[in-house]
């Protein structure tokens, strides 16, 4: 199936109202990002469009990226049993095949400030293999309560390209009390996606098939223990208090360590999750930490999902990466999220 595409998008931002939390949940958010195939096709081309000139010159997205306060101690604990969705192994050979975790990849978006930017992403296991997991602050915007605009997935993104397709954002979904109330304990965001595409020379939009069958996808795990040794994997790009810049968000990053609690005052963070990294934060945000990570399935679960980073001993390095505590309350908002269909975006 084949589209032709079409003009570009103009707004920046698709913001809707807070949906109700759904039915069995603690707590959900909803807003969409793209909800027809008219607009979905517009922005495919504003990202596909001029040789993938936007995702080449998109730069890393620089909001929440550092905290000036940390308490290396905190509250976050289980509020119930431990529990895992399995992993959708990667199809072998593939653009990407090889290549650190299946289904890794960045987001793509146009900010409040009218430009193109970016952050990490990762597939996920779902019901219609349609699921992508970042920080909340990677897909809502808070000055303007909804969606950033165009969002989009490039799993496996090398040199404005997008080997495995271009996925468009439709839905987001994420803990009610992050838009509320801008609790950063709650700063994780889920996104379906519609099918996705690859642009011919002539500007034929081809269909390239659900995100998680021609990728794979993490699995997930909430509840867990602290101090589990966790991977994680980045695309971290920014700049140290010292002005070093040992990365440059090219290429996917990973260290491993182990994780412990930590809180952070300024952004009402009590439950947050702290694992030793040398990753600066601009990048790096959304970046996966992988539970039980094997190299050879290039599989594991998704623990937790970097929000921002520190320098908490004061040598002008960032020295920690933060997630929130992934308990039962994020497992709800991953199984309202799960159920949702998305589609194609190319027309028979």
């Amino acid at each position: 199936m084949k589209t032709t595409l079409g003009v570009l998008a103009t707004g920046l931002l698709v913001s809707g109202l807070m949906a109700a939390p759904a039915a069995g949940s603690v707590g959900t958010a909803s807003y969409p990002l793209t909800v027809t195939q008219t607009s979905a096709v517009e922005v495919a081309t504003f990202w596909l469009g001029n040789g993938g000139a936007n995702l080449a010159n998109a730069t890393p997205y620089a909001v929440q990226t550092d905290i000036d306060e940390v308490i290396l101690s905190g509250s976050a604990t289980a509020d119930g049993k431990p529990g895992t969705v399995p992993p959708v192994l990667p199809p072998d050979g593939g653009p990407s095949a090889g290549k650190g975790p299946a289904g890794t990849g960045k987001v793509f978006f146009v900010g409040p400030d009218g430009l193109p930017h970016w952050c990490t992403g990762t597939a996920m296991q779902s019901q219609y293999r349609n699921l992508v997991a970042t920080a909340g602050h990677c897909a809502y915007e808070q000055q303007y309560g909804g969606g950033l605009g165009k969002w989009v997935f490039v799993p496996g993104y090398s040199a404005g390209t997008a080997p495995s397709g271009l996925y468009v954002g439709k839905q987001l979904f994420t803990h009610f009390d992050f838009p509320a109330y801008g609790d950063y304990d709650r700063d994780y965001a889920f996104v379906t996606v519609y099918n996705g595409v690859t642009s011919s020379p002539a500007g034929e939009l081809t269909d390239a098939g659900r995100l998680v069958d021609q990728v794979g996808g993490q699995g997930l795990t909430w509840n867990q223990p602290l101090d589990s040794s966790v991977d994680v994997f980045g695309f971290p790009a920014g700049v140290h208090p010292d002005g070093s810049h040992p990365q440059t968000g090219d290429t996917l990053e990973t260290f491993s360590g182990r994780t412990s609690a930590a809180q952070a005052p300024s952004l009402k963070a009590e439950e947050l999750t702290a694992v030793d990294s040398p990753f600066p934060g601009e990048g790096s945000l959304g970046s996966s930490w992988l539970l039980r990570y094997d190299k050879t399935s290039r599989a594991g679960y998704l623990n937790a999902i970097t929000i921002s980073v520190a320098d908490t001993d004061g040598d002008l390095r960032y020295d920690k990466s933060f997630s929130p505590y992934f308990d039962g309350e994020l497992r709800a908002v991953y199984s309202d999220a799960v159920t949702q269909w998305s589609g194609s975006i190319v027309l028979p």
